[in-house]
């Protein structure tokens, strides 16, 4: 569909997009010679999010509603100046899809990023999924004058009053991830790297909520590993994976190059796109500065990087990480069976983070899939990755990255470090890791893992035991218990082997 506006320009340079971006007042170029925006919104706005159906993982609409909102929102861009960039999502030419971002040029920041995450396409072909956008275009009645107006019959979003560049990514994903379940698969809120071995190059699909470490596991070096894609995987039957992005939309806070080489030196780079990042009145840029919100943002393409692996020429998933931002009895590192798999994979715990909103930062969260923007009925999502892991032998593991033991205020806990969790990455793609049986919960738990030097991170009832706190380890346990298999029972369409997985 085109929208009628003032002028229209239709797949700019990058070049004047960039000059676009600088012209707006909200907009200061840094040290390192790149943009940053400053946002009214800083987060996802997922309370302001509605579905056109009857059922969903979220809030619905009805089909009137969604007209009255498109209705006002092509009125209101009649007499503005508007950008519209096309893409592909996805670079496989037997798995991609057509993608059009139409915006407001008052905030061109937006098209500019949008720009370098589409694969490019020459054709003018109508979409499949289409993002039209209205950063100053507020939605009276709805949360916070906001509405993201999802229409997956027709493969529209309608977004009003948000300039968060998360709306227009997650847009176009939230419709694609509909698509891919139709064809049979699923799409998961993943990285996906490959990690050299003696046995052979390995393939990692990484699962995790917004800063729960996924892009920071799948960016971590492990044997010369490289990075392929950073938030967004197809997983199809026969353990085929296929890639969304062609660059990444990277947290900066507490961005750190010994931690982090790669994503800084692509982060700095003059082309790169900066959202809510903390700079001075000079231009001097402070990733640990949180005055304004911890959810700075990056976009760079992937080939900004120093070394990345093309999503076309990579093979089968052979082992499958759950991320789990944790501060309790959760280990470092646990292998599951697939049923556990299943459950796990639809718990989707771990403590927010600012990503999701205020709402959500440092609560204890359970969100199926690790995947706020799945549109059908999460219930789905559980049922499809057992079937999945049954059309190919993918090992799955659990990662607790966060703490054991408490918070970041008990001092009687432990952090699980980066090199914490490389080391068992590292363990899994070469299988070197000694397991033994967790009698609490089935699951596999480490003896032994290479270069990982606490064993109370691996096995958590040992530093329960050790502090005398065994009591309160097993009231843990028995709540989780408990609180798990209630959470699965909530979900009509869920298969039972997967609830009775983590009774």
């Amino acid at each position: 569909m085109k929208v009628e506006a003032r002028t229209v320009h239709d797949n700019p340079s990058a070049e004047e997009l960039r000059g676009f971006t600088e012209a707006m007042p909200q907009c200061r170029v840094t040290e390192f010679g790149n943009v940053n925006v400053q946002t009214r919104a800083t987060s996802r706005s997922s309370g302001s999010t509605y579905v056109v159906a009857e059922r969903s993982s979220g809030k619905t609409m009805t089909r009137e509603a969604f007209e009255d909102v498109a209705r006002r929102q092509d009125a209101y861009l009649r007499d503005k100046d508007v950008i519209v960039i096309d893409g592909f999502i996805g670079n496989d030419p037997a798995f991609r899809t057509r993608a059009r971002l139409t915006i407001e040029k008052a905030n061109a920041n937006i098209a500019g990023m949008q720009q370098k995450l589409y694969f490019p396409r020459a054709d003018r072909d109508e979409p499949e999924v289409h993002v039209i956008y209205t950063p100053n275009l507020e939605a009276p009645g709805y949360p916070d004058d906001r509405v993201i107006a999802v229409d997956l019959e027709h493969g529209v979003t309608r977004v009003l009053n948000s300039d968060y560049f998360g709306e227009s990514k997650k847009g176009g994903l939230r419709m694609w991830n509909a698509k891919v379940y139709d064809l049979g698969g699923l799409a998961l809120h993943a990285g996906l790297k490959v990690v050299p071995t003696p046995a052979g190059e390995k393939v990692f699909m990484i699962i995790g909520l917004s800063g729960t470490g996924k892009t920071t596991t799948t960016f971590t070096t492990q044997n010369d590993s490289l990075p392929v894609q950073d938030d967004f995987v197809a997983l199809m039957p026969g353990g085929k994976p296929y890639g969304t992005e062609n660059g990444c939309f990277a947290k900066t806070f507490s961005l750190d190059p010994d931690f982090e080489p790669n994503i800084y030196d692509a982060v700095v780079k003059p082309t790169t796109y900066l959202e809510n990042v903390f700079q001075d009145e000079v231009g001097t840029v402070n990733f640990f500065e949180e005055s304004y919100t911890q959810n700075g943002r990056a976009v760079f393409r992937m080939d900004d990087l120093a070394r990345f692996r093309d999503a076309t020429d990579v093979g089968t998933v052979d082992y499958l990480l759950i991320l789990n931002r944790n501060e309790n009895i959760i280990p470092a590192v646990a292998k599951l069976d697939q049923e556990q798999a299943a459950a796990y994979f639809m718990l989707g715990e771990t403590t927010g983070t600012s990503a999701g909103g205020a709402s959500e930062a440092g609560k204890f969260l359970r969100v199926p899939g690790t995947n706020p923007f799945f549109p059908l009925p999460h219930g789905l999502q559980g049922n499809r990755i057992l079937e999945l892991l049954a059309t190919h032998p993918i090992e799955t593991y659990l990662l607790n990255t966060g703490r054991v033991g408490g918070g970041d205020d008990d001092e009687r806990s432990k952090k699980v470090k980066i090199p914490h969790t490389s080391a068992c990455v590292k363990g899994i793609a070469e299988h070197s890791i000694t397991w033994t049986t967790d009698e609490e919960f089935g699951y596999q738990i480490a003896e032994v893992v290479p270069d990982f030097d606490d064993v109370e991170l691996l096995q958590p009832r040992r530093l329960y035991e050790r502090q005398g706190r065994l009591q309160e380890y097993g009231e843990i346990v028995d709540r989780l218990k408990a609180e798990r298999v209630s959470h699965l029972e909530s979900f009509p369409e869920l298969t039972p082997e997967i609830v009775k997985a983590v009774g």
